[in-house]
């Protein structure tokens, strides 16, 4: 049997230390997604290596990390709560030797933030063991938990990641091998799955039949060739990895010393990424459609623009997200660019709650107004998304107290109507503002001058793809994967159908 050494600390000692708990965790936007590395480099530190792509892929979960290195038929594991640089050090990482690892960075969306739900799930099999980093959200859990329970497995966490898991092995414990065990458990997943998967042989990239989260392959140069997987290209190019292509919907490539294979396990794949990854998650040095983020979205600002022009001293954008959009509204526009709020890049994630005062005063723990540039003047304030509309009241109010004597909000995305079941953390849709409001009751709302969205078909213009290989049912409720009616009761509360922007 294959052996598994597990260095992780213990789990928080109470919940006033979960980092779900603290006053800086309840921001206005959509909660990302989750990172997933994996590599295959015998001669190389690949914790290391894993450590580094973990580190670019921060932005996508906060929560926690770990790793899994594969040394022969024994597994080294260390997952904990946390930032990726709190959970591991150079000791830690001196504990993790092999020839291949996979990683993962969590934000939760099935499955509490607690310890026991951070990832890489380890389950042990009839070939040995397999070590599992998901990013998505299946939408059949209930009854796939159901099943496996009648099966006798063993189930120790909340997470639909240890449900895939668990269905793979069942599979292999059966009599399949690894990729045939593998494929029979993604036939029984429906909604948002990419997976990197390590085994004692190799390791496996999957994604689901739509490819609604994203997954890319890349090389390490050397004879052999040395291959890595990486949710977003920055994964690729902080280790000095050359970016090859992406794993397509459907596919599921598998990484021996043999090289790489592919196999098309689904027969019907239709390609649906997430249009968020595109607007907001995905960090704006990555490349997607063989161009950078922040390219697509200077092309929303500049389309914003065109929609809805105003009037405007100043133009600037919520750091950092907003702020391609913003240079691509003030290229449209003619409007001027400045800086008008200054990020605290420090400030991470903090257990500390203010004081009642802190509060009252208005503690800008992560953006501070510039007075001087303010002052006097008409602005325009470009944002990606408003979810609930609470701190963009909040901001709207410190520009003013900063002395703007108009602001203008635009968005470069649509209202979210929708709540999402494919891997982000929404609300559920009765606190979802443009699900309630039209655009002027938000307007008024927010205490803006005047307030525009992006047209949804404005942003899926923009991207210069295939409008329909997008989801975007965030925006119009046209989910790609049905949702059962027991998930959907979970967050779908009201009945409101595309909006039209």
């Amino acid at each position: 049997m294959t052996s598994i050494h597990s260095v992780t600390s213990d789990e928080y000692p109470n919940q006033t230390n979960n980092p779900m708990n603290s006053y800086e965790n309840h921001a206005d936007k959509p909660e990302e997604a989750c990172g997933v590395f994996g590599i295959y480099a015998p001669g190389e530190n690949v914790a290391k290596l894993s450590y580094f792509g973990l580190y670019a892929l921060q932005h996508r979960g906060q929560e926690s990390a770990g790793i899994a290195t594969f040394e022969g038929t024994k597994v080294h594991l260390h997952k904990d709560m946390g930032l990726v640089s709190q959970v591991f050090n150079e000791s830690i990482l001196e504990q993790l030797p092999g020839s291949l690892a996979v990683g993962h960075t969590r934000y939760s969306t099935t499955g509490s933030s607690r310890k026991v739900n951070a990832q890489p799930a380890v389950i042990e099999t009839r070939l040995g063991s397999l070590a599992l980093a998901h990013n998505g959200n299946l939408v059949n859990t209930v009854q796939l938990r159901q099943e496996l329970l009648e099966n006798k497995c063993n189930l120790i966490t909340t997470t639909d990641s240890e449900m895939i898991a668990f269905a793979i092995a069942q599979a292999i414990n059966a009599g399949a091998d690894w990729l045939e065990g593998a494929i029979e458990a993604f036939h029984r997943c429906q909604g948002a799955f990419s997976l990197v998967i390590g085994t004692p042989s190799g390791i496996m990239g999957v994604r689901d039949p739509n490819g609604i989260r994203p997954l890319v392959i890349g090389t390490l140069a050397g004879n052999p060739i040395r291959y890595v997987l990486a949710s977003e290209t920055c994964g690729l190019d902080i280790i000095g990895a050359e970016y090859l292509r992406d794993v397509e919907p459907g596919e599921l490539v598998w990484i021996t010393e043999e090289g790489l294979a592919s196999y098309h396990w689904s027969q019907q794949p239709q390609r649906k990424l997430c249009i968020f990854e595109m607007i907001y998650f995905a960090r704006p040095d990555s490349v997607m459609h063989n161009e950078s983020l922040y390219s697509y979205r200077m092309r929303l600002g500049r389309q914003l623009a065109k929609e809805s022009a105003v009037d405007a001293d100043i133009v600037f954008g919520v750091p950092d997200s907003g702020i391609p959009a913003a240079i691509g509204f003030s290229q449209a526009s003619g409007v001027m660019y400045m800086e008008g709020l200054i990020k605290n890049r420090y400030v991470g994630r903090t257990f500390i709650q203010p004081t009642q005062t802190m509060r009252e005063s208005g503690l800008r723990m992560k953006l501070n107004p510039l007075k001087d540039v303010l002052f006097g003047k008409r602005v325009i304030i470009v944002d990606d998304s408003i979810v609930r509309g609470t701190t963009s009241r909040k901001l709207v109010k410190t520009l003013r107290e900063a002395g703007a004597i108009e602001v203008h909000m635009r968005i470069s995305s649509p209202p979210v109507t929708h709540p999402c079941f494919y891997g982000i953390d929404t609300d559920s849709q009765d606190q979802l503002i443009a699900a309630t409001k039209s655009v002027e009751e938000i307007a008024k709302q927010l205490e803006v001058d005047s307030l525009a969205y992006l047209s949804w078909e404005g942003m899926l213009t923009a991207t210069g793809e295939d409008t329909n290989s997008f989801c975007s049912a965030c925006f119009t409720g046209n989910y790609p994967v049905a949702i059962p009616e027991q998930v959907k009761r979970s967050k779908l509360i009201l009945e409101k159908e595309k909006v039209v922007v």
